[in-house]
């Protein structure tokens, strides 16, 4: 009999302790689906093609491929696609601003992060909207930042009080000077994208692709347009070496088609599409994929979160792990009037569905009103879902050691766990304690004036923003940038 190695030997040791734990699962596609659903969306890019608007990037991938375009459709070949997916790395490593590691986007875990790009501002003791402002960025991105399931600070909202022309600039400042953490960048204005960059290795010091920490995101137009702006920024992106994020917001019977098969289908072309662009530009280039899937209701003029839309996500998921590719998602926002009981059924259904698949990111959370407000409220209440939707997909073990027999021998019918060593060990964390909803009994809560859940979660958003910390170098990093601006 073969001797087996060490490593072979630790590799059985920690399969048997995975098959202890009951970990949760969610699959969707089988594996026959998953390649019917790639095969779809080849023919999808053989057949119908991509235009591609920015006429600078068309006449390079014409030069790359060797065929022209027609009126700017540019068809793209299965073979060439296929050398992108093996092009592609299967794992993204993201630092924070001080170069510490702080995850590997394309690992088995799920990640989220806050955002994204509103308009208004909702107070969260009134609910009143207010357009986005300077302070409302700063705010909301320390608060992201001591919430510690955010993982990542995206471009929360569109600064307003400051010249159209300087939007972007003093967004990414304040995002880059209030919070540490690792930053998604949206940049409204696609010829300032250069120069946001430029003034973000300014501030930071350092070369954006050494231990990178910012993520540009991008998203081309459904369907199958590749617009100017985000054809030249992915380019800009990509040639200084900085990993990308590639998401395409749908509204299905609208901008893809009603059924669920049909978006699935349209999206990923547009994805690989994204990812073959990304490819040719730069073999290699880190990149992430996923889709918003939203539907479009033809009565209200107003889109939103279906049921299926999650489902899509979780197909998106199980494409992108099939694929070995990072996946960044939907993250169940833009839902509601407020942190309401709509937007909490979408943050749930999200948030629990997605945590049961390989993972990836999760990046907006906290937006409003159909993606044109955000609500502090959604941010911490959110978190609280995010904390036992992990909790939930953690699953528990089941082993002897937690079966606990001998305890339930000595404790005897009739008995009671209060002081066994399985209690006192673990009755800290032995089931979940709210940090914003106490475990009230009716008395208690009659004592404490019959208060309503959001009423307490609103009390605690407006401690924690007035409590929230800048970090040390702030005032430092803002005075680099509005130097930078002014020379501008």
């Amino acid at each position: 009999m073969r001797r087996r190695h060490s490593s072979e030997r630790g590799q059985s040791a920690k399969t048997h302790s995975e098959q202890n734990n009951t970990r949760p699962r969610l699959a969707l596609l089988s594996e026959e689906q998953k390649a019917q659903v790639h095969a779809y969306a080849l023919a999808i890019l053989g057949r119908t093609g991509v235009r591609v608007d920015s006429p600078g990037v068309l006449r390079f991938l014409e030069g790359k491929l060797g065929r022209k375009a027609e009126a700017d459709v540019l068809r793209l070949p299965a073979e060439v696609v296929e050398e992108a997916l093996r092009s592609a790395p299967k794992v993204i490593p993201v630092y924070d601003r001080l170069g510490q590691p702080v995850f590997r986007l394309g690992d088995d875990t799920l990640r989220f992060g806050i955002g994204v790009t509103a308009l208004f501002y909702q107070d969260p003791l009134t609910d009143d909207l207010t357009p986005f402002g300077r302070g409302h960025m700063r705010d909301m991105v320390r608060l992201g930042s001591r919430l510690p399931h955010y993982d990542v600070i995206s471009t929360v909202g569109i600064v307003q009080d400051v010249p159209v022309e300087q939007t972007d600039l003093y967004a990414s400042l304040e995002m880059i000077a209030n919070t540490t953490k690792s930053l998604v960048l949206l940049v409204s204005d696609e010829t300032k994208f250069p120069a946001v960059l430029d003034m973000l290795e300014t501030v930071h010091g350092r070369d954006l692709a050494e231990r990178p920490f910012i993520l540009p995101y991008f998203n081309p137009v459904s369907p199958l347009v590749v617009n100017e702006g985000t054809a030249d920024k992915l380019m800009v992106a990509v040639e200084r070496g900085l990993p990308v994020i590639y998401s395409n917001y749908s509204m299905a019977g609208a901008s893809t088609p009603l059924t669920p098969a049909g978006t699935l289908a349209l999206l990923l072309a547009e994805l690989l599409a994204g990812l073959t662009i990304s490819q040719l530009i730069r073999p290699g280039a880190p990149i992430s994929l996923g889709m918003l899937p939203v539907y479009f209701d033809m009565k209200t003029m107003m889109n939103f979160y279906d049921p299926q839309s999650i489902l899509i996500n979780l197909a998106c998921a199980e494409m992108m792990a099939h694929y070995g590719l990072p996946h960044t998602g939907t993250s169940g926002s833009g839902t509601g009037w407020g942190m309401d009981l709509i937007a909490a059924d979408t943050y749930w259904l999200n948030a629990l569905t997605f945590n049961l698949t390989k993972g990836g990111l999760a990046p907006f959370i906290g937006d409003t009103l159909g993606s044109k407000a955000i609500s502090p409220l959604t941010l911490v209440h959110v978190h609280e879902i995010i904390d036992q939707a992990r909790r939930f997909a953690a699953g528990f073990q089941l082993d002897d050691a937690h079966a606990v027999l001998a305890e339930i021998d000595e404790v005897r019918p009739g008995g009671h766990f209060l002081t066994t060593p399985s209690t006192l060990e673990r009755y800290k964390d032995g089931y979940y304690t709210s940090p914003l909803y106490p475990h009230w009994s009716m008395e208690t809560w009659q004592l404490e004036g019959q208060p309503a859940a959001d009423q307490l979660m609103r009390q605690k958003t407006v401690e924690l923003l007035r409590d929230a910390p800048a970090p040390p170098d702030h005032d430092d990093l803002l005075a680099k940038g509005q130097a930078f601006i002014d020379r501008l």
